[in-house]
């Protein structure tokens, strides 16, 4: 058998710190283990989309606290194979857990929000308070 020793570079390579997603840092391993979302606003309501598949709606824990929306997951899942009337057995266990929180602003109804999971997509709708919607047009008679 032989080993290789390979001496990992000290320093990123510029070409390396300058096209990362977020410079010198801190968001290089940023989507591997938090899912990407989507945030889109109507007339009436803000959406939220969170691409999780694989998950039960089970999985999800949704909590607001002081306007702060919070989104979080942990699943174990455990395989195992038993070969030879159990001499051999090899277990494999997965973890993954993630936790995203979003600051709402004023103009949501905290109390009329809706989460449905559906085809992969934890979708949540936030509603907009009564006097945040828009105003309906009026005509003005000129006297």
């Amino acid at each position: 058998m032989t080993l290789v020793k390979r001496n990992a570079v000290s320093f990123p390579s510029v070409f390396d710190e300058f096209f990362k997603p977020d410079w010198m840092g801190g968001m290089q391993n940023f989507g591997a283990n938090v899912p990407a979302v989507n945030i889109k606003e109507t007339e009436t309501a803000f959406g939220i989309e969170l691409a999780a598949p694989g998950k039960n709606k089970s999985d999800f824990n949704i909590e607001i606290d002081l306007n702060v929306l919070t989104i979080s997951s942990e699943t174990k899942a455990q395989s195992q194979e038993t070969q030879n009337e159990g001499r051999y057995t090899r277990r494999e266990f997965s973890y993954s857990s993630f936790k995203r929180s979003f600051t709402l602003p004023e103009s949501v109804n905290t109390d009329a929000i809706q989460a449905n999971y559906e085809n992969g997509v934890l979708h949540i709708t936030l509603p907009k308070r009564e006097e945040a919607l828009p105003k309906p047009k009026r005509l003005i008679e000129i006297g």
